[in-house]
């Protein structure tokens, strides 16, 4: 007697996929300039500040950097890696 193979795995997988895209944090902007502030400001460790708040220090490191180019442009970064390697 053989056993039909049916294709349920992808079922699975999908379902799976579907639960974590449903329960994933969605963070407001003014929550990541807060969480962005907080981590500039040095008290905390970064790694400390990102278990408290729930997400990957990857995460807060494109969000500091986000902010810190809205704030401060990012033309302010390529001068000042220029300036400091001689070339003007």
């Amino acid at each position: 007697m053989e056993r039909k193979q049916t294709k349920k795995t992808g079922t699975a997988e999908q379902a799976v996929r579907n639960i974590r895209r449903a329960t994933r944090r969605q963070y407001s902007s003014e929550e990541k300039i807060r969480i962005a502030l907080e981590g500039l400001r040095g008290e905390d460790s970064i790694a400390e500040l990102c278990r408290r708040e729930g997400i990957n220090q990857n995460l807060y490191y494109r969000w500091s950097k986000e902010f810190l180019d809205l704030t401060y442009g990012p033309s302010v970064f390529y001068v000042s890696n220029a300036q400091k390697s001689g070339r003007n």
